[in-house]
């Protein structure tokens, strides 16, 4: 039941080419960024990743996605990723966007084992309808675009059906995380991260604090260790790195 490994390396070893990831975070916030470092270190590219951003600032996925890294993205947000729009925009990146609250009940629905659902999220629009560009040819045409998805009338409103995600990966940052795989997440942090570690065939927790079996109140724990095959335990140094996208000061 020790989910413990030694280092961040040994924790992303058997991530292969290819692979598909889902990783926690939210602009700078909750990024797991050792575990990526480490797979970046490693070299593994053509990456499908499924993050609600693709990093910002040189950090984060944003490291795998200027190295190339990186051939597929599900997401909602590009924002001032500059890189990320320039490699979207040329056809060199294949990118699915997807509404915010959509993209979080796939995550979770893939991890409940629930294979799709409703939502009238999307309805009327390109979402539903199809003919959204996943990827460009790099002359301003639409190489591949979005195919349509059902729509279903129920009580007298629509909703479109929207599948379920799993990835071969998962990996989060915890605040607090056991030897058996049980995570707590701080504030800001408790975004993205639960719902990609339940969306992970594997999923990799990097923690700031490693704590005993049963220090954690079972009413505190946001991520059951069922869904966590590793953990990784970080630095003090590691730990209190934590970068600021936007910094707001009153005067």
């Amino acid at each position: 039941m020790d989910k413990v490994v030694a280092s961040a390396v040994e924790a992303v070893g058997d991530v292969p080419e290819g692979a598909s990831l889902a990783v926690g975070g939210f602009g700078l916030s909750g990024v797991p960024n050792v575990l990526i470092g480490a797979l970046y270190g490693r070299g593994v590219g053509g990456l499908s990743v499924v993050s609600n951003n693709c990093g910002a600032m040189e950090s984060g996925l944003a490291v795998l996605l200027a190295a190339g890294r990186i051939t597929r993205v599900t997401g909602s947000y590009i924002g001032a990723n500059k890189e990320f729009a320039r490699q979207y925009l040329a056809g060199e990146l294949e990118v699915e966007l997807i509404p915010q609250g959509t993209l979080a009940e796939r995550l979770r629905a893939g991890g409940a084992g629930i294979p799709a659902f409703y939502t009238p999220a999307g309805v009327g629009t390109q979402v539903a309808e199809g003919g959204l560009p996943w990827r460009y040819d790099g002359s301003g045409g639409v190489a591949v675009a979005s195919p349509a998805k059902e729509v279903r009338e129920f009580d007298g409103t629509e909703y479109v059906l929207e599948r379920g995600i799993r990835t071969d990966f998962a990996l989060v940052r915890a605040a607090k995380g056991d030897r058996h795989g049980n995570l707590v997440f701080s504030k800001s942090a408790r975004n993205f991260n639960p719902l990609a570690a339940m969306a992970g065939r594997v999923t990799i927790a990097e923690v700031e604090e490693l704590v005993e079996p049963g220090e954690i109140d079972p009413d505190a724990v946001h991520v059951p260790g069922i869904f966590v095959q590793r953990v990784v335990v970080l630095t003090a140094e590691q730990a209190a790195d934590k970068k600021i996208e936007q910094r707001t000061v009153s005067s």
